[in-house]
């Protein structure tokens, strides 16, 4: 059974994940990393500047990334009207740089916490989470299961019923399983932090 996180005596959460789930989590981590994108301007830059730098005032293009960065005033396929595209595109501009810094940021802790994993014997690794690194995990962990769920063109709760039907040959079914196991891993991880 697929490693999911338990609460310790001390309140943290805690997880065994073999080295295949490791491997998972941490490929899709990276592939998150490549989607959000670099952010705007070098290491080069001037910091500064950078704090003043305008995003961008249109969605993305990429269906993932629109779900990652919603517009805040109007609804997908619905046309509300030039006002609210207005102030979609004015919010967009002075906030989505900083979601993609806040997403670069959770996800790249997420790749440097699972390469800093000691392994034993057999290639398991304890995983254990408290404060600021479960909140870093849970954001990651929700950004991975929106990414597959778009991927996945689920958009209402039965979409997700029909995903356990799906045949063995059905090419989906790697990534079916990877958002189901994400989707315990956030549950539990969510349960241990519950007081």
């Amino acid at each position: 059974m697929p490693g999911l996180f338990e609460r310790t005596p001390d309140g943290a959460a805690e997880v065994t994940l073999d080295a295949v789930e490791t491997s998972i989590i941490r490929s899709l981590a990276v592939q998150l990393l490549e989607l959000v994108g670099p952010g705007p301007g070098g290491d080069d830059d001037d910091p500064l500047a950078g704090l003043f730098a305008e995003g961008p005032s249109k969605p993305p293009s990429d269906p993932v990334l629109r779900r990652l960065f919603p517009d805040a005033y109007t609804r997908p396929g619905e046309d509300e009207g030039p006002e609210l595209h207005a102030a979609s595109a004015e919010f967009r501009r002075y906030t989505e740089n900083d979601l993609r810094a806040r997403k670069r940021e959770d996800a790249l802790a997420v790749v440097r916490t699972l390469d800093d994993l000691r392994t034993d014997a057999r290639g398991n690794a304890r995983l254990q989470l408290a404060g600021l690194a479960a909140q870093t995990w849970l954001r990651t962990l929700n950004d991975l299961r929106l990414a597959l769920s778009t991927r996945l063109d689920i958009t209402a709760e039965g979409d997700t019923e029909l995903l356990y039907e799906l045949p063995d040959s059905d090419p989906r079914k790697p990534m079916v399983m990877a958002y189901l196991w994400l989707g315990g891993l956030q549950e539990t991880l969510v349960e241990t932090l519950l007081p």
